[in-house]
């Protein structure tokens, strides 16, 4: 069994931060200055990694290829997997002409661009995360929005932006659920302290798209209804994450900020005129039509066949039924090989690597259900549907490769050891430690792509780290939770799977990357400054 050592380079933690850091680095270089695409840049800094984990960690080459072979076959199945069918759920609603219908009825609600933003990108995108998350509700959004007449990077952008708010809780909880079974703590009070973190955010964050937007202008002209999306979104996100759980919070919170655009929108209209630039508007829209009842909800049926799936897979029984034939795979070469070491683990253990085999219980095989659904009710023919498949397979092949690349290389990070040296180093913060845990957090989402994941990663070392400073293990940990909200709209996977739902030319990935950047920066020191809060003062 081989032992992880945090401080390889020279017992020094200053200088073994430097060195773990270098695939990031490199990351942030090629996609940040150099604009090179989402792809090259992953696997460059999965390229660095290995030579980090051989070179200075002195990994096993054996242990090596294993763990990054694991990374990828994690960010193929379930994370790919969840992409590749939402995707071909939206190509059905295209290919059919039923997305002309979905754009015209979001539309026809309002035919001012903010509203349509919070509408779609807030509202609906948050929906979505509670129902599948790992990627949908970009995927849905970004692609909604550039069909209403948004240029493809700017939609890209806002939905981005937007899915901040629901991320701790997307896919019915599942990255709460993911932190109590790595940390023991419990459930409803971890769900408590990510509402408590998140919902100060969360309430201004439709404020927030409409200043990205226009500046005050844009917000001037439709203060009424970003607030009141905030607050009624706010609210309920506040009390269903503290009083009823993490399964229903997102769903809850979005349904309440959709109802109340509409219910505002029934007696108010802004008094004011808002075009968007040209620079962020796409020469493809097209003028809107009414519809009837009947084709509007015959073309919003693939999506009520995704809730409805997703739900029915969330349930109990359901999933303990389907469970029966998930299989757990120790992954060879990798599965305790790995022993962690204090003050990463309370006590020296062997670190587990099981890949589990969940076809059935998958969010991602509930989509293709719906899909299946989508083909009979709107009759797309068996052969028309094996080409949106194969269409879907071409346009997301580089994303793919990019979401295998960065869960390659942030699992190498993980059982190499980096991950925690990189950790070690937050917590060297001492006081100043709460800030930096929501940065944590942040980081982590950044490299995976996703709050679960992140979670995993740095869970426990959030509850080493808060017991060793005598604060307290479930707000640290929750902080994880809540600041990785922040770090998904810069992660390579999201903006890979924003671009390919848009058809984004490869070289704006680069300039999409540094637009949500400075965003991301200031949003994460926020959720740090409100955990500071809560640890010292309330």
């Amino acid at each position: 069994m081989w032992q992880q050592n945090y401080t390889p380079i020279s017992d020094s933690l200053g200088l073994s931060t430097l060195v773990a850091a270098l695939p990031i680095f490199v990351l942030l270089y090629l996609i940040g200055i150099r604009r090179k695409p989402a792809w090259i840049a992953a696997l460059s800094g999965l390229f660095a990694a290995i030579v980090v984990a051989i070179a200075a960690y002195g990994m096993p080459a054996a242990t090596m290829v294993s763990s990054v072979a694991y990374g990828a076959a994690f960010g193929l199945f379930p994370i790919g997997w969840i992409v590749y069918w939402a995707i071909v759920l939206y190509r059905i609603t295209v290919d059919t002409g039923k997305f002309e219908i979905i754009k015209d009825s979001i539309g026809g609600l309002t035919d001012d661009r903010r509203l349509q933003a919070l509408l779609i990108a807030f509202a609906l995108g948050a929906f979505i995360e509670g129902a599948a998350g790992f990627g949908t509700p970009v995927a849905v959004a970004a692609a909604m929005m550039t069909g209403l007449g948004f240029s493809p990077f700017y939609a890209a952008g806002i939905c981005l932006l937007a899915n901040t708010a629901p991320v701790a809780f997307g896919s019915i909880g599942i990255p709460i659920f993911t932190l109590a079974g790595i940390t023991g703590l419990p459930l409803q009070e971890l769900s408590a302290w990510v509402g408590r973190i998140c919902a100060p955010v969360s309430l201004f964050i439709p404020a927030y798209l409409m200043l990205v937007m226009g500046g005050w202008r844009a917000l001037r002209g439709v203060l009424p209804a970003a607030a009141l999306c905030g607050v009624a979104f706010a609210g309920t996100q506040f009390t269903v994450s503290n009083y009823i759980g993490p399964q229903l919070t997102d769903i809850l919170s979005s349904l309440a900020a959709i109802l109340s655009l509409i219910i505002v929108l029934k007696v108010w209209k802004p008094t004011d005129t808002f075009t968007l630039d040209p620079s962020v508007a796409s020469a493809t829209a097209t003028t809107l039509k009414r519809h009837g009842a009947g084709p509007t909800l015959l073309a919003w049926s693939p999506y009520l066949y995704l809730v409805f799936f997703v739900l029915l897979w969330g349930n109990n029984s359901i999933k303990a039924f389907l469970n029966q034939v998930t299989v757990k795979i120790p992954w060879p070469g990798l599965h305790n090989m790995v022993e962690r070491i204090p003050p990463a683990v309370a006590t020296a253990s062997p670190y587990a690597a099981e890949f589990t085999f969940n076809f059935f219980t998958a969010a991602g095989t509930a989509c293709l259900f719906a899909t299946l659904a989508s083909m009979i009710t709107l009759r797309l023919s068996p052969a028309k549907y094996i080409g949106v498949l194969a269409a879907t397979g071409k346009q997301l092949f580089l994303s793919m490769v990019t979401i295998a690349s960065v869960l390659g290389l942030a699992f190498l990070m993980n059982y190499c050891g980096a991950t925690a040296t990189l950790g070690l180093a937050f917590a060297a913060t001492g006081v100043l430690f709460p800030f930096f845990s929501a940065l944590l957090g942040w980081l982590g989402v950044f490299l995976t792509g996703s709050d679960t994941s992140a979670n995993a990663l740095f869970g426990n070392l959030q509850v080493v780290a808060a017991t060793k400073l005598h604060l307290d293990p479930v707000l640290m940990a929750s902080a994880n939770s809540a600041g990785g909200v922040m770090g998904k709209m810069i992660s390579l996977q999201s903006i890979a799977v924003a671009a390919a739902a848009t058809s984004m030319p490869p070289h704006d990935e680069a300039k999409l990357f540094r637009f949500t950047m400075r965003h991301s920066i200031f949003l994460a020191s926020v959720l740090g400054l409100i955990t500071v809060v809560y640890a010292y003062l309330l």
